[in-house]
Formats: structure tokens, C-alpha cells, sequence
């Protein structure tokens, strides 16, 4: 099993993303567990989204206390709240952030695995102010899972309530948050 923890303030997406990721992989046969979890629901405060993925029915309900990965929508999180805990000896922090992955394990004093992905930059340069679109096509590229055409398709089909142009720029965003991904620059452990 794979399990996925988000951290993002209330009204970036992280609850959007962690369902959308959720819908692809099923499409694609996994069987997933996608939910939040919200402290004072108002906006700007520190919220989490979970992801569990599985080739078998899931029988866990409660919070993912130990990922594989945890996505960070927003770096100003990282002295608010306990980013790395509980995170796998082998686990993945996937962050968005212009600084490098050197950098951010410095502040964090993190020995593990970081990404960084600028998605601020990535999703302007698509046409969106959610960089969490960005981010969570760069999961899916870090991930393996699921394919970078059924996650649009995904995203196409869950942000119906949105004009066609913030449905195209979305789907930039996503590919480009895909694209970001180069480990062998990027990593740090």
C-alpha cells in the first residue's frame, strides 16, 4: 500500500487534488481511499488530505500516520507544521518551492528525500494562481502511477464547474508539474 499525506492552507486544493489523484488511479483499477482533514475550517489555515492506493481492497480508516509521500502545497507550512513526521526512511517530500531540496533539508534539518517543484511559477506560466494542479501532476510523475493522460482526463472530468479557459490552464498546469520532475537534479538525501 501506498499512502500519501498533503499539507496546504484552506482553499489551496489540497482536499481538490488528493480526490482527483484518487479518481485516476481508480480508472486505472487500484482500489484508493482519498479524505481530509480539517482543524478551524477557514481559510489560510493549515489543512491535510490523505491518499492510500492498493492493488487489494483497503480496510484501513483513520489518518495516514506514516507516508510514502507527503506533498507540501505551500513551503511557508514548513514552520507550522511537522512536515517530515512520521514520514517513511525511504519516503519522498515533494514541495513547493523556488529554493533547492539542499536548501530545504538544511531548514528542516531532514536527511531524507526532497523534491522541489516551483509550482507558484509553473502554474502563472499556465495561466492558474493553483499551483496545486502543478504539484499534483509532479506526484503522479514521482509516484509512477497513474498515467499522466488518465490523470487529465481525471482532472477534465472533476473541475466541470469551472470555465473552459481554468479547465485548459489546469491541465497545463498539470502536464508542466508532470514535466518538473528530474530527480537527478533535484533530489537531496
Amino acid at each position: 500500500m501506498k499512502e500519501i499525506r498533503w499539507h496546504g492552507r484552506g482553499g489551496q486544493g489540497a482536499k481538490t487534488v488528493s480526490r482527483l489523484l484518487a479518481v485516476a488511479l481508480l480508472a486505472e483499477g487500484h482500489y484508493v481511499q482519498a479524505f481530509p482533514e480539517y482543524g478551524p475550517e477557514r481559510a489560510g489555515a493549515p489543512v491535510q488530505a490523505y491518499d492510500r492506493i492498493d492493488d487489494k481492497p483497503i480496510r484501513l480508516h483513520c489518518a495516514v500516520t506514516h507516508p510514502d509521500l507527503v506533498v507540501m502545497l505551500d513551503a511557508g507550512l514548513l514552520t507550522e507544521v511537522p512536515v517530515t513526521k512520521g514520514l517513511a526512511t525511504d519516503g519522498l517530500l515533494l514541495i513547493n518551492s523556488a529554493a533547492t531540496a539542499s536548501q530545504i533539508g538544511e531548514r528542516l534539518h531532514f536527511r531524507g528525500r526532497i523534491i522541489t517543484v516551483p509550482g507558484d511559477r509553473l502554474a502563472a506560466a499556465a495561466g492558474t494562481r493553483f499551483a496545486n494542479v502543478v504539484l499534483l501532476g509532479a506526484a503522479s510523475r514521482v509516484l509512477a502511477e497513474p498515467g499522466l493522460e488518465t490523470l487529465v482526463q481525471a482532472a477534465r472530468d472533476g473541475m466541470g464547474k469551472l470555465s473552459q479557459a481554468a479547465q485548459e490552464a489546469s491541465i497545463r498546469a498539470i502536464r508542466s508539474g508532470y514535466a518538473a520532475i528530474d530527480t537527478q537534479r533535484r533530489v537531496y538525501a
